[in-house]
């Protein structure tokens, strides 16, 4: 099945055009923009990993390595467009408008992380596995049937392929045609489950073969790839020609959270191979003029700039309340939730 979904690239690791078609395409104005942004998540990453250690934020999932599936995806909407991502694609988040003093708020335990800036349709990140899909597709056939072009992308690993939410989202998508982009980002693991083990299928791009949905798989490590791949998908979508399902073959070079061990379950030297997307794209500037140290070096300085700014306004929050877990969930609160508040409430009072 390989053969009929082949890996679409357009540069190579060295940073070469492999496909000329895409060379108009390509000016300065946009590998700047695509560099600035894989740049800037990339920074925030690294911070909050180090923030975990420190103890001053929760567990975190890292995605280094998936700068360029989240990035290309997410440059390639319009600002009127929904979002629905995973627990792991803040970066794509970031990218399309979050945000940073929230997002590490999120990550801080602060409901107030959920919130997307006014006017930004940005759902909160979903924990469990694939229930965004449906939401995604819910939100487009609403967005259809309000007569609009927004579309709705959904994110997912390989993982959530395997869960009935995922049937689910696509069956709909295919029968009432919804503008969703359906964007898996493929790494080879389900935490710590290799991808051979959790299905027989060679690609998840074939699965869209039952749902009658146009189905690519692309580099996700090109960020050129998944710039323009996306972007047709979201063109079609818009024309009113249905869902498109991409599967992005990416790299997480990390663990799955700061929490896991991937060394318990990842062969020794597996992915050091992989040459990471941002050093892919650097290697392109150099090739073609587009390295300008001295705006590399004033990047990277506001950007870490905008880092440290974001961490220290996030801390002079007080800490999270652990009773808000029980507010902002129903309505009308059950009586078991209200006396568990109660009891916890008197429970703090006591210490």
């Amino acid at each position: 099945m390989e053969e009929h979904f082949p890996m679409k690239k357009i540069i190579d690791d060295q940073g070469n055009l492999i496909d000329s078609s895409y060379e108009n395409d390509i000016d300065e104005e946009l590998v700047r923009k695509l560099y600035y942004h894989m740049s800037r998540i990339r920074l925030f990453d690294r911070k909050a990993i180090s923030l975990q250690r420190q103890g001053r934020i929760g567990t975190y999932p890292p995605f280094e390595g998936q700068e360029a599936s989240q990035v290309g995806s997410a440059l390639a909407l319009d600002s009127d467009d929904w979002l629905f991502p995973t627990y792991r694609d803040h970066g794509a988040m970031l990218t399309f408008g979050s945000d940073m003093t929230r997002t590490f708020l999120y990550w801080n335990g602060r409901a107030e992380g959920c919130v997307p800036p006014e006017g930004k349709n940005i759902f909160p990140a979903a924990v469990p596995i694939a229930t965004q899909i449906p939401h995604a597709v819910g939100a487009a056939w609403a967005e259809k049937r309000k007569g609009t072009k927004n579309v709705a992308i959904a994110y997912f690993g390989d993982g959530a392929t395997s869960e009935g939410d995922f049937h689910e989202g696509l069956n709909f998508a295919s029968v009432f045609k919804t503008p969703t982009i359906l964007f898996n980002q493929n790494n080879g693991y389900a935490i710590s489950v290799p991808i051979e083990k959790q299905m027989n299928s060679k690609t998840i791009a074939q699965k869209g073969l039952a749902y009658d949905i146009p189905s690519i798989r692309i580099d996700g490590n090109d960020v050129f790839s998944v710039y323009f791949e996306t972007k047709k998908a979201v063109e079609r979508a818009r024309s009113g020609e249905g869902p498109t399902l991409i599967e992005a073959v990416t790299w997480r070079t990390g663990a799955h959270t700061t929490a896991d061990d991937p060394t318990k379950y990842r062969p020794e030297g597996q992915g050091e191979n992989v040459v990471n997307p941002i050093e892919r794209l650097e290697n392109y500037m150099k090739n073609n003029d587009f390295w300008d140290e001295e705006w590399i070096a004033k990047t990277e300085a506001e950007l870490t700039q905008e880092v440290e700014s974001a961490l220290e306004a996030m801390e002079k929050y007080p800490p999270a309340k652990p009773e808000d877990l029980f507010d902002h969930v129903f309505t009308n609160t059950p009586p078991q939730l209200v006396e568990q508040k109660e009891s916890y409430l008197e429970l703090i009072g006591r210490e």
